[in-house]
């Protein structure tokens, strides 16, 4: 599903308003996560998050504050939350670090704008949740050149150096 570029940029916030920000783009790729871990960091059925470059994302009000937490990969995330009312904005996985920027959705000040692009982990998606026909599915995750977009893909080329190096150094830390 392509998400329309003029319609960015995008803002977001938590819901008292202290923490606001722009997405300066439309996102690499949004994800419908169903895996048992999203759902119970969301409380929800499903977490839908952006995967965007952090230097898309401009701060326009107060800094959220990192929350470190486990994750099924066993390496962590951190959850970038509002310092007041502790609304969860976006994550930094283990995998690509601070380079990539995981957006909840539901954040945007029009949410809307960016329905997902794939549902991932549908092997464990609550039963009563129907996905549209034809909708991208997956029962775990995928192939990232399968399923995104060239423009996605050359954006992500672009940010390799950055990744491989937080994963250098954090790899590094750990032995």
């Amino acid at each position: 599903m392509a998400t329309d570029a003029t319609s960015f940029p995008a803002e977001g916030g938590c819901d008292c308003r202290a923490v606001r920000y722009r997405m300066g783009s439309a996102p690499l790729f949004v994800h419908c996560c169903h895996c048992r871990w999203c759902q119970r960091e969301s409380g929800a059925a499903f977490a839908l998050n952006a995967m965007i470059e952090a230097h898309r994302v401009t701060l326009l009000g107060e800094a959220p504050e990192p929350v470190h937490t486990p994750s099924a990969s066993g390496q962590g995330q951190t959850i970038l939350r509002c310092p007041h009312c502790k609304v969860a904005l976006w994550s930094h996985y283990a995998g690509s670090g601070p380079a990539v920027a995981f957006v909840r959705v539901g954040t945007l000040d029009n949410p809307d704008l960016l329905p997902p692009d794939i549902h991932i982990f549908t092997a464990s998606k609550q039963p009563w949740v129907v996905l549209p026909e034809g909708a991208a599915a997956v029962p775990e995750y995928y192939e990232r050149e399968a399923h995104w977009p060239a423009e996605s893909l050359a954006r992500r080329q672009a940010l390799l150096p950055a990744i491989e190096a937080w994963q250098a150094a954090r790899d590094a830390r750990q032995t």
